[in-house]
């Protein structure tokens, strides 16, 4: 007896699993035979939901889910409270939530402790790849870039280009900063784009750790 055929709902539905999935492997670097080893679902199985020939069960999206450190209705719409499966035309652009953690200076550098303050949600289709988190900035050394009080997207790196507005851990580790990087040389300077703040030179005596790249700032009214 010959199988039924998928109906329009079906598909739709593996579409947004392939679509999901493409996304947020990508930004996360996973990739397919990393995550048959953090469910446990057979790789065959995940080039499936991948190429979008076929829709996982609600307990292997679960487990995908989890893997990605996401929301099941992030990657199956049968979890979404707001979405008609019947009707994923309409569906708005996935998003995804982003960690708020402390404060960073546009001054002097500042403690910050890795407090968790919230979330702030985004467009999936409008993030770079890179595991992202945001800061909120305090001070106007970085103004008029980066007012003070903005959230500002960092993308975790060792390294930035030069002229790059980076994160940067400074005293031990114990107190952070955002500046503009510049490089002369073998010297490293942290550059205020306000005029009236003095530069800071890293050296062996001012030692410091770039932790992640500017992406770009949000703030509210």
């Amino acid at each position: 007896m010959p199988r039924p055929k998928n109906t329009p709902m079906q598909e739709s539905m593996k579409q947004y699993v392939k679509e999901a999935l493409a996304t947020y492997m990508n930004s996360r670097k996973i990739s397919q035979t990393d995550l048959s080893v953090k469910t446990g679902i057979p790789k065959t199985t995940i080039n499936g939901y991948v190429n979008g020939t076929s829709l996982p069960t609600p307990g292997n999206s679960e487990k995908l889910s989890r893997a990605l450190g996401i929301d099941k209705g992030d990657i199956d719409p049968r979890f979404r409270d707001d979405v008609d499966a019947s009707n994923l035309s309409k569906v708005e652009p996935m998003t995804i939530k982003i960690p708020v953690l402390g404060k960073i200076a546009c001054g002097e550098p500042i403690y910050v402790a890795e407090n968790f303050s919230g979330y702030q949600y985004e467009s999936i289709t409008d993030l770079p790849s890179g595991n992202l988190y945001y800061l909120e900035t305090e001070g106007k050394s970085m103004e008029p870039t980066i007012p003070n009080g903005s959230k500002v997207l960092i993308r975790e790196q060792p390294e930035v280009e030069n002229g790059e507005i980076a994160a940067v851990l400074l005293n031990d580790e114990t107190e952070a900063t955002l500046k503009r990087v510049k490089k002369q040389g073998n010297t490293i300077i942290l550059m205020p784009d306000n005029p009236s703040f003095e530069p800071y030179i890293i050296d062996k005596d001012h030692p410091a750790r770039i932790i992640g790249k500017a992406i770009r700032f949000t703030q509210n009214l």
